[in-house]
C-alpha cells in the first residue's frame, strides 16, 4: 500500500503540473488565437464578436489571470477543451475524439507489433549469442537510425509510385463512407500498411538491441546456472528464467510507447497525409489555433501519466522487489 500510495501521490502532483504549465504557456507566448484570428479577417468580425469571442475563449481582460486558471479548471472538470478557431469554433473534444481512432490504430497496432517481434528476435539472439543471428543486429540498428521522413518518402517511392502496391496518402478512398463494414475496414488496412511498416521498421532495432542486451546480462546471473544444473530444457531456461526477467525493463519503454501513441507520429501522419491527431497538432501549429494545441498536449500528457501507471503496477506485479524496496 505504500508503494501504490506513493506514486499514486507523484502522478497526481504530476498531473495538477502538467496542466498547470498547459493552461499558463499560450498565455506566455507573443500574440493570443483571437488577434491571430482577426488578422485573418480584417473587418470582418464587429467589436461585439472580437468581444464574445475573448469571453468564449477565457481571454478577457476582465478577469485576473488566477480567475482565468479556475475556469480553466471547471471547463476541464465539465470535459470541455475549448473551441478550435481554424475549425469554425468546432468542440475541440470532438475534433479530439474524430482523429483519435485513427491515430491509436495506426500507430498502436505498429508499436505492438514492433514490441513483439522485436522482443522475441532479441531473445533468440541473447539466448543465441555468438550465433550467425547477430548478423540482424547492426542491420536493425542501422534501420533505427535512418530518418522518419526519409524511410517514408523512399517506401512511397518504391511500394506506391514504382509498384503501385499501396496508396500513397489518406485512411481511406474518398468512394467509402466511414462505417463499420468489411470493405471500409479492408481499405482503411491497405491504406495504413505502408505507414504502419515504416514505424515498424524504424522501431524495431531498438526493442532487438534492448531485449538481447538484457538477456545477456540476465545470464550470467546465479539461478541461471542453478536452474541449468537442475537439468531443465533450454526452452524453459530461455523463457522462464532468462526472458521473463530481462524482459521487465522492456515492460517500462513499452508502457512509454503506448502512452505517446495518443501523440501519434507527426511526421508519418503529414507525409501519409494520414487524418491522426499528430497531423491535426500540425495544422493547429500553422493556424495559430492555441484551443486546440493545448487540448491535444493535455491528452497527450494525461496519455503518457496513464502508461506510466500502468507501467509501474505491471512493474510491481511482476518484480515484486520493487515494491519492497519502495516501501522502506
Amino acid at each position: 500500500m505504500r508503494f501504490f500510495l506513493r506514486r499514486a501521490i507523484f502522478y497526481v502532483f504530476t498531473a495538477w503540473a502538467a496542466i498547470t504549465i498547459n493552461f499558463f504557456l499560450p498565455r506566455f507566448m507573443k500574440g493570443d488565437p483571437i488577434s491571430a484570428y482577426l488578422a485573418k479577417n480584417q473587418g470582418k468580425v464587429s467589436p461585439e464578436a472580437i468581444e464574445s469571442l475573448r469571453i468564449l475563449f477565457g481571454l478577457n481582460t476582465d478577469r485576473s489571470l488566477w480567475q482565468q486558471y479556475l475556469d480553466y479548471w471547471g471547463l476541464l472538470l465539465r470535459g470541455d477543451l475549448g473551441r478550435s478557431l481554424s475549425k469554425g469554433l468546432a468542440p475541440v473534444t470532438d475534433i479530439i475524439a474524430e482523429a483519435l481512432p485513427w491515430t491509436i490504430g495506426i500507430v498502436g497496432i505498429a508499436t505492438v507489433i514492433s514490441f513483439i517481434v522485436g522482443t522475441s528476435i532479441g531473445t533468440y539472439i541473447g539466448w543465441r549469442r555468438g550465433s550467425k543471428a547477430e548478423f540482424v543486429v547492426p542491420v536493425a540498428t542501422f534501420l533505427s537510425t535512418v530518418p522518419y521522413f526519409w524511410l517514408g518518402l523512399i517506401m512511397i517511392a518504391v511500394f506506391s509510385t514504382t509498384l503501385r502496391w499501396f496508396p500513397a496518402s489518406h485512411a481511406y478512398d474518398k468512394i467509402y463512407i466511414p462505417e463499420f463494414s468489411w470493405d471500409f475496414i479492408g481499405n482503411v488496412i491497405y491504406h495504413g500498411t505502408l505507414p504502419a511498416l515504416t514505424i515498424v521498421i524504424t522501431s524495431l532495432g531498438g526493442w532487438i538491441l534492448g531485449m538481447r542486451n538484457m538477456m545477456i546480462t540476465v545470464l550470467d546471473e546465479d539461478y541461471i546456472t542453478v536452474a541449468q544444473a537442475k537439468g531443465l530444457s533450454p526452452r524453459r531456461v530461455a523463457v522462464n528464467y532468462a526472458a521473463r526477467n530481462a524482459v521487465l525493463p522492456q515492460l517500462s519503454s513499452f508502457a512509454l510507447s503506448l502512452g505517446f501513441i495518443v501523440g501519434g507520429t507527426l511526421i508519418m501522419e503529414m507525409i501519409f497525409s494520414y487524418p491522426g491527431v499528430g497531423l491535426r497538432l500540425f495544422e493547429a501549429t500553422l493556424a495559430k489555433d492555441y484551443p486546440l494545441m493545448q487540448g491535444i498536449f493535455l491528452v497527450i500528457t494525461l496519455s503518457v501519466l496513464v502508461a506510466n501507471i500502468i507501467a509501474d503496477i505491471a512493474y510491481a506485479a511482476l518484480d515484486p522487489r520493487t515494491r519492497q524496496e519502495e516501501a522502506l
